[in-house]
């Protein structure tokens, strides 16, 4: 058997590291042994820049099971900290995954007194040349041990890997301006709703601004069915027609919100062009869907110029850019030309910006604020994920909350450490943070929804925070007035605790 040697560098301070330090480094050139890793397989070649590199090849098979090599990483040095993972890698014939987390594998297994994760490097499938592939993540406090993975799990064909870093990462954001005064687009206290829509409903409205006390509402602009949706957005045509016919009910929202003396955030949940495999909006893809997103707001802006109901415009709904194509902008350039098109037909107007992916909260980890003022940020909370959309799609159900949720303890101190990107964003920048979606599905045992979303708006109320639960009168399983039990399809005849908890909130609300 051929012996094959590889270089790990591991920091030797005691305690933190400092930003961008090197904990772990693979890049198989020095004379440390492969036997330092567990697992087996895999030959030393010529491989990036002609120096060496590691080969793990599987063959062919009706099951193909796992080739993998593991090495532990300095634990003490990550937990708590921003990380980047990175590697070079290249593919020969590496087929179809059974599942979307298997396949080629750069990956760390971070192991919890009651669980693990496993967050792992996007890596493709099939042939291509080498690629630099990264990510960064938190690693949760908690952390006992960590270990790096690489192989091929449940796929045949050859990868190659080098360079494989892991390092403390410094935000991508850091260094950026700190404003004087914090922009909220507003002169209210807090601002706190409901999101709401496609269809304008009256007396929906009426009573969520009324009788429940609402002083806001994330109007969508959304095209349903949703799935469908994703499809018929190709259709450029198609789009203007279904936005015609959004745009005329939103009318209406935005005539109802001045007379009830509500705002609205007008939401565009539909991007042009839809979304493909994974959530990647197509248009980071083709450049037409990138004009079409421009000219929507302008549009949108010359139809809504001078209402003042319309607190802003929601500029995307949870982007996700997957590989932007030659030519095209990324999310953060095409946001400023979204901002430049809106405030070229009225000055000054107020605009929410989620990250990407998917408006996540540790999206603020990789996303650089606009160079423009008057921006409000916004971030989607619905982690852990596995426990606000337990019974959704066929997902497993019994997860309760506090408790033990994908292999760690979530609690209130752990929904803080989540929302952390988002809070250092803010702080960094003296920006107005907005929480435009949160929820938990109501079935969720022992009422552990009513627990969740307390403690949430607790930390937002703390943070000062203006939010909108997700949603109101809008599909049954987020609704807070039905009951825990997911065959009854009627509103309860009794507020829920959910119910009050919002209600008690709204109360406080005072009114633009």
């Amino acid at each position: 058997m051929k012996v094959i040697f590889l270089a790990v560098l591991a920091s030797a301070a005691v305690g933190a590291a400092p930003d961008n330090a090197v904990v772990f480094r693979a890049d198989f050139d020095a004379a440390a042994r492969l036997q330092d890793w567990s697992g087996s397989g895999g030959e030393l070649v010529e491989g990036y820049q002609a120096t060496r590199s590691l080969v793990i090849e599987q063959a062919v098979g009706p099951e193909p099971g796992s080739v993998m090599r593991y090495h532990e990483v300095p634990v003490n040095e990550i937990a708590g900290r921003l990380i980047t993972l990175e590697a070079r890698v290249k593919a020969e014939g590496v087929g179809e995954r059974p599942q979307s987390w298997n396949g080629i594998k750069v990956m760390l297994v971070l192991e919890f007194p009651d669980g693990k994760q496993h967050p792992q490097l996007p890596v493709e499938v099939g042939t291509f040349d080498w690629r630099h592939v990264s990510r960064s993540l938190r690693v949760p406090r908690g952390i006992v041990k960590a270990t790096l993975a690489i192989g091929l799990e449940r796929v045949a064909g050859r990868a190659w890997f080098d360079d494989i870093v892991i390092r403390i990462a410094r935000p991508a954001w850091a260094g950026g301006r700190h404003r004087e005064t914090m922009f909220k687009g507003h002169n209210l206290p807090r601002l706190r709703g409901a999101m709401h829509g496609p269809r304008f409903k009256e007396e929906d409205f009426r009573a969520l601004a009324l009788e429940w006390g609402a002083n806001h509402m994330r109007w969508q602009l959304n095209w349903v069915p949703m799935k469908q949706a994703e499809e018929w957005a190709k259709d450029l045509d198609a789009y203007d027609r279904w936005l015609d016919g959004a745009l005329e009910d939103c009318d209406r929202a935005v005539d109802l919100a001045e007379e009830l003396g509500v705002l609205l955030l007008v939401d565009l949940h539909c991007p042009p062009g839809g979304r493909a495999e994974g959530g990647v909006c197509r248009l980071f893809g083709e450049k037409r869907y990138q004009d079409k997103l421009l000219e929507v707001w302008d549009r949108i802006a010359r139809r809504y110029k001078g209402r003042k109901a319309v607190w802003a415009y929601d500029l995307l709904n949870e982007p996700v850019e997957g590989t932007v194509a030659q030519g095209l902008l990324n999310w953060r350039e095409l946001a400023t030309k979204a901002v430049e098109t809106i405030r070229a037909v009225e000055p000054g107007k107020p605009v929410v910006l989620e990250p990407g992916p998917w408006g996540s909260p540790a999206g603020f980890d990789s996303f650089r604020p606009l160079d423009l003022d008057g921006v409000i940020y916004s971030c989607h909370m619905y982690q852990p994920h596995s426990f606000t959309h337990q019974g959704v799609r066929d997902s497993p159900v019994g997860l309760v909350y506090p408790g033990l949720i994908g292999g760690e303890r979530w609690n209130k101190e752990r929904l803080r450490e989540a929302l952390q990107p988002a809070r250092d964003f803010q702080q960094a920048f003296n920006v107005a943070m907005y929480i435009g979606e949160f929820s938990a599905i109501r079935w969720a045992p022992e009422n552990s929804a009513y627990r969740y979303l307390k403690d949430l708006v607790e930390i937002f109320e703390e943070y000062g925070w203006d939010w909108a639960y997700h949603a109101f009168r809008e599909w049954d399983g987020w609704s807070v007035e039905h009951t825990t039990d997911p065959q009854n399809r009627q509103p309860s005849p009794t507020p829920t605790d959910r119910e009050r908890l919002l209600r008690s909130w709204y109360a406080k609300n005072e009114r633009p």
